[in-house]
């Protein structure tokens, strides 16, 4: 694994803050990137600045991984139809939860929003219980 650089996690923690509160002030949005994403493939004029959004994410990460980073993000040896797989689950769950972590977790609390905070209370509670299983009681390590 990378060695955790805090730095640079405080300002790309940041830059979301920043692009979460930017779309909401001028466009009455919010940076749910699942909404998004889903609302984009609708195609109709007046939700261009999805796409835009979409490629804004896009163009950063890849200026981000061949312009900045001191070196290259790790291959990921996980198995692609799992990965799929897992792609399917997360869009049900985003759909099920209302919203994904980023629109619960960064622009649902910055709203003070309750459904918001007890979707990313759920999140928490279900990652350590995740964690719990997987390391100690099946004795997993990756």
């Amino acid at each position: 694994m990378a060695e955790f650089n805090w730095l640079t996690a405080l300002v790309g923690g940041l830059l979301i803050g920043f692009s979460a509160t930017l779309l909401l002030a001028f466009n009455g949005r919010i940076a749910g990137i699942s909404g998004i994403v889903n609302s984009a493939i609708t195609f109709r004029k007046d939700e261009i600045w999805r796409w835009m959004f979409i490629l804004g994410m896009l163009l950063g990460g890849a200026i981000y991984e061949y312009g900045l980073a001191s070196q290259p993000t790790p291959k990921s040896t996980f198995a692609p139809l799992a990965a799929i797989a897992g792609g399917f689950l997360v869009g049900f769950g985003t759909r099920m939860g209302s919203g994904c972590t980023s629109g619960h977790g960064v622009c649902g609390l910055g709203r003070l929003s309750l459904r918001s905070f007890v979707a990313v209370l759920i999140f928490l509670i279900t990652a350590i219980l995740t964690v719990f299983i997987v390391r100690r009681v099946l004795g997993l390590s990756f």
